[in-house]
Formats: structure tokens, C-alpha cells, sequence
């Protein structure tokens, strides 16, 4: 899962670094984080370009010329500056090149959904259930035979009108393989957007759906525990019998009917 936790070392503050670059931008947040996408995509289907613009012996202005040269007119100025402070950035692996872009491209199409943000979390944990849950989508979403274009279009088509079209850019993005699977991609985004917002998320095990007030008692009591907000991801199921599992981060607290029998078999086993 690549977040902004992933990257090591000189990685780390080269990210750091682009991310302030990314504080600065204005305008249309949606075209910049398509833009990075490209850009990224392109890094990971040319190695060679891939290895010039990560190589330490090349001139940073010659790095920066060539890609102002393979990009301008078809990205924006914004992405084509972001994307030249790159170059001039040391990095760990050539591939944290293409991966730190796609990063800020995730990060500029969370932030493009201003105050609806939470509503984007909401809704990309949404469409991972949804993916998780049909095996006939899930496969034809991992396909090889199938096109990237293809990928997206079903997407898009299945969420045209329903959702943000931040969720709709992400969930587009999360198709192109550069994640093991979808759902690890809406993951990996889903926890990019609770990080701008300075948020934990927690998913939570249930029976049956939780009412509005007692969802919002479980945020309250999680945010004053953890010291921060926590975003709160609802999975209704039916093995959980009674009680609540909560999970955030690599904390489990597992209050559920289930697990006090399992408990209980363990003990009579004894």
C-alpha cells in the first residue's frame, strides 16, 4: 500500500518536499491530480525515462528541460513544474518516482473535494465494498485481457451520478495496476484522505446497521481515546451475532458475541 507512510529515506523527504510544492497550487485540484496520474503512468511504462529522471549524474535543469519538453500541452503547468521539482529530488528506488506523483495525484483529488471530504472517504470505502462483494466486478476489474479503458469506463459507468467525482477519479485510478488490487488501491486512498484531514479510520463489525445517534457516541468515544478525529467505516455482518469489533490501525477490540463463544469453546477445549 503506497501512502505516505511507504516511502523511506531520501524518498520520504523528497516527498515531504513536493507535498509543500502541491500546498501551493490553486485552481482545478481534479485537473492537477488526472495530470499527476498521467505523468505517473507514463514514468512506469518508460523505464528509461524513468531512470534518467531519477539518475543523480544528470544535470536537474537538463532532467527538468526533457520533461517540460514531453509534457507541455498534454498536463497543465502546474503538474509539468511539480513534476520537474521531482527530478531534482534524490530518491531510494526509481520507482518512488512514479509512486510519490501518484501520491500527490491522490492527494489533490482528495483535497479537490473541499468540505465534502468526509463524504469522499465515505464513498470510496463504499465502492471497495461493492467490489469486494461481487465477485463478477472484482474479476472483471483484475482481467488482464481488459483494458485499462476499459476498467475505468465499467467504473465510471457505475458510479456516474452516484458519487464525487473525486471518488469517481480515484476509483478510475485504483484499475490501472499500480496496486496488487482494487481494493488495496481504495485503501491505500481512503487512508490518504483521512491523513490531510489529520484523521485515524476505523472499521467497525456489526450485526445490524448502526443508528445515527450511536454511530456518532462510537466516533466521539474513538476521537477522545486516540486523541484525534477517527473516521468511522461501517461493515454490517451477520457472523458478528451481537456486540461490536472495532479495528483502527493494529488495534483490534473485539466485543462481539462471536468472539466471547469462540473464547468460551477455547476454554471448555482446555
Amino acid at each position: 500500500m503506497t501512502t505516505s507512510g511507504s516511502f523511506r529515506g531520501a524518498s520520504a523527504e523528497a516527498l515531504r518536499t513536493l507535498t509543500s510544492a502541491l500546498d501551493q497550487v490553486s485552481g482545478d485540484l481534479t485537473a492537477v491530480g488526472q495530470d499527476l496520474f498521467r505523468v505517473a503512468a507514463l514514468l512506469r511504462g518508460e523505464p528509461a525515462l524513468r531512470r534518467v529522471a531519477t539518475d543523480q549524474s544528470v544535470a536537474t535543469e537538463a532532467k527538468q528541460a526533457l520533461l517540460s519538453q514531453l509534457l507541455t500541452g498534454k498536463v497543465g503547468a502546474p503538474v509539468v513544474d511539480l513534476a520537474g521539482r521531482a527530478t531534482g529530488q534524490r530518491w531510494t528506488a526509481t520507482r518512488d518516482l512514479a509512486d510519490a506523483l501518484e501520491h500527490l495525484g491522490v492527494l489533490a483529488t482528495v483535497r479537490s473535494a473541499g468540505a465534502e471530504a468526509s463524504r469522499l472517504e465515505d464513498e470510496l470505502f463504499e465502492v471497495a465494498q461493492l467490489v469486494g462483494n461481487n465477485p463478477e466486478l472484482r474479476d472483471a476489474l483484475s482481467d488482464p485481457a481488459r483494458s485499462t479503458e476499459d476498467k475505468q469506463q465499467l467504473v465510471s459507468g457505475l458510479l456516474a451520478g452516484k458519487a464525487l467525482p473525486g471518488t469517481v477519479t480515484l476509483a478510475e485510478q485504483s484499475v490501472t495496476g499500480s496496486y496488487r488490487t482494487v481494493g488495496v488501491a481504495l485503501g491505500a486512498f481512503q487512508q490518504t484522505a483521512a491523513a490531510a484531514a489529520k484523521q485515524a479510520v476505523a472499521e467497525v463489525r456489526v450485526a445490524k446497521p448502526l443508528a445515527d445517534a450511536d454511530r456518532q457516541r462510537l466516533v466521539d468515544v474513538l476521537s477522545r481515546q486516540y486523541g484525534k478525529p477517527v473516521h468511522v467505516n461501517v461493515v454490517v455482518d451477520a457472523d458478528v451475532i451481537g456486540g461490536i469489533r472495532v479495528e483502527i490501525g493494529d488495534d483490534v477490540i473485539d466485543g462481539t458475541v462471536s468472539n466471547r463463544l469462540d473464547s468460551a469453546r477455547r476454554a471448555l477445549a482446555v
